[in-house]
């Protein structure tokens, strides 16, 4: 952990391996499998693309908009037929992920994302009042586990100055086959590509939208990253990565976080959230 700054304005990410140990991990699966079972989730069944295209179907969704407050729950692509039925065994194997608020709804998530741990990761990256502006299990289950697009998190949760941390814990091995990150080293030393924000136009149905050029990114250009189980990946905000589908038999849990430093820093009134602003310190 000596070398989390340097090695953030080097690579743009650095890996804090054993963080958190095998029960740690355990006990949030377990955790949101329990949240599962005690939700009696009548609603719509909303999907979630990981796109970078104005064709997700999440931006059409009040539900997406309104989870900066909640426990939602997200779904795969190919989990949910054409009438809202699962077309899974069970719901936990067709979740994209659970957001955005289990850092303060759920005291099992709260209990890791105020760790100590947690806390000195802050202060090696010598943030004065950091905040944390959403969380996420992500699933990223056997064979349906879907790709997520090159991106930057700045473009989702846009900050001035620019001062946005991902923290990734990866609560199983993260391999090749199941979707580990691919990162572009360097890449956050460069622009902010793009942007992800409410649409200003309130006549559309489309909810939320990108500003800015679709790029395309070569993947050669990016290494992958692999991880084991209770590994910690602490991510600048305009570092570029993507992960690829999960073509194996396993699994791939994280639960993830993002922080921004509060001290003199404005969080943009066009960020598609507005939650609660919670401060770790």
């Amino acid at each position: 952990m000596e070398f989390i700054a340097e090695d953030l304005e080097k690579d743009g990410f650095t890996l804090i391996e054993n963080l958190f140990t095998p029960e740690e991990c355990n006990e949030m699966v377990d955790e949101i499998r329990q949240i599962i079972k005690n939700t009696n989730d009548a609603t719509k069944k909303v999907v979630f693309k990981a796109s970078t295209q104005n064709d997700a179907p999440q931006s059409k969704e009040k539900y997406f908009l309104d989870s900066s407050h909640k426990i939602s729950f997200f779904y795969e692509e190919g989990s949910v037929d054409t009438n809202g039925k699962l077309t899974v065994d069970e719901e936990y194997l067709g979740l994209n992920k659970i957001g955005h608020a289990l850092h303060f709804l759920n005291p099992v998530f709260k209990k890791y994302t105020f760790d100590e741990r947690i806390k000195n990761i802050c202060r090696k990256l010598n943030l004065i009042d950091p905040k944390i502006c959403q969380s996420m299990f992500i699933f990223k289950n056997p064979r349906i586990g879907g790709e997520v697009a090159p991106h930057q998190d700045a473009s989702y949760l846009y900050t001035s100055p620019q001062n946005l941390y991902g923290i990734w814990i990866a609560l199983e091995d993260a391999t090749i086959e199941n979707g580990c990150l691919w990162f572009q080293k360097g890449s956050h030393k460069g622009p902010l590509f793009r942007r992800f924000i409410k649409n200003p136009d309130k006549t559309s149905g489309t909810l939320t939208i990108y500003t800015g050029e679709n790029l395309n990114f070569k993947e050669t250009d990016f290494a992958p990253v692999a991880v084991k189980k209770g590994t910690c990946v602490v991510i600048h905000g305009k570092v570029l990565h993507f992960s690829k589908p999960n073509t194996s038999q396993l699994s791939r849990n994280i639960y993830t976080f993002h922080i921004y430093e509060g001290h003199k820093t404005t969080f943009s009134e066009e960020n598609w959230t507005q939650p609660p602003y919670l401060s770790i310190f």
